[in-house]
């Protein structure tokens, strides 16, 4: 390897080692908003439906993108006609704290 190789590595070891920015998103009100979506993704966020996927412990960014692509009709497949109407009347803000909310709760229920 030359010096350019240990110099990437170097930078990538370093990101690596810094802790990730915490969101800005407010929890409380993820959490007020997230009633609505218990219906089917379960109020721990453990959907008792098979079919409809678990919301606790997903990656934030994912969520974020998901909601804003079934706001945009990006989305098609599946329950997509239920999650664009869900999404239709939610803000960006509410987007990112629906999302912060989620992500922030143990993947697996808290069991």
């Amino acid at each position: 390897m030359n010096l350019k190789h240990y110099a990437v590595a170097g930078i990538l070891a370093f990101g690596a080692a810094l802790p990730a920015v915490a969101s800005a998103a407010d929890l409380a009100a993820g959490k007020a908003k997230a009633a609505v979506c218990a219906a089917c993704h379960g109020a721990n966020g453990i959907a008792q439906i098979p079919t409809y996927p678990n919301l606790a412990g997903q990656n934030e960014q994912y969520l974020v993108l998901a909601l804003k692509a079934y706001k945009n009709k990006q989305r098609t497949g599946g329950q997509a006609v239920i999650m664009q109407g869900q999404a239709a009347a939610l803000s960006d803000e509410d987007i990112a704290n629906l999302a912060a909310y989620w992500s922030s709760l143990p993947a697996g229920g808290g069991k």
